[in-house]
């Protein structure tokens, strides 16, 4: 699941969402035009640096329009852009990512959602049964509050009896806080086939950002079946 594609939802597009954390963490600081990445400019798995970039100190999102307020044009880009009016932030410092819902698509059966959050009946039974050699993907919809989450990333592990057979990682992006929902689909996995292929699988999937802020922990079950 590899680097997911981006789909998102609300009035900005992503390019311009972009350019604002651009903005703001040159405006705190965050850039080191000195320092070189021995990577080459890699992510750094645990250390949330991507080339030369270091997240810059965490601003109130109020703060971070306010520093502009005498420049109304500046002011209102800025408004636009974050998908939010002065009138709803409330000053919180802390970013939150609030997840509404889990989905799979699949050419097998379409699309089945999961609304979070889940009860107790729903995180024991399976959530979705696939044949083998299917063709799926995972979709979130979530919301972004409060500030900007920067580096949002995402790891699936996943267990066969109690044997630990796949694990991926991946990085969803920055994302401000807006109005509509963001909806986000990950990258397009295969299920396995054959006979030891089948049967139930448990899974762990796990969101943090860049100042390791863990969002969203799901342990949830799968089946492969047969194909028919």
């Amino acid at each position: 699941m590899e680097g997911g594609k981006r789909e998102v939802g609300g009035p900005s597009s992503e390019r311009e969402k972009q350019e604002m954390v651009v903005v703001v963490k040159m405006e705190e600081g965050a850039f080191d035009e000195e320092e070189e990445d021995d990577d080459g400019g890699e992510l750094q798995e645990g250390k949330g640096v991507v080339g030369n970039f270091v997240p810059g100190p965490l601003l109130p999102l109020k703060d971070q329009i306010e520093k502009d307020k005498e420049d109304e044009s500046l002011r209102r880009w800025k408004e636009k852009l974050l998908g939010c009016l002065e009138s709803d932030l409330n000053g919180q410092m802390e970013p939150e990512v609030k997840f509404h819902s889990i989905g799979i698509v699949s050419s097998d059966f379409g699309e089945i959602s999961t609304p979070f959050p889940m009860n107790e009946e729903q995180s024991k039974r399976v959530l979705f049964t696939l044949q083998e050699g299917s063709e799926y993907r995972l979709k979130l919809t979530f919301s972004v509050l409060h500030n900007i989450v920067s580096g949002l990333a995402y790891t699936n592990t996943v267990w066969k009896s109690g044997l630990k057979v796949d694990q991926s990682r991946g990085m969803l992006g920055t994302f401000a806080p807006q109005r509509e929902p963001y909806v986000h689909a990950l990258e397009e996995e295969t299920t396995p086939s054959g006979v030891l292929a089948r049967g139930v699988y448990t899974a762990k999937l796990k969101f943090e950002d860049d100042d390791k802020r863990r969002h969203m922990e799901l342990d949830y079950s799968f089946e492969i079946r047969k194909r028919s």
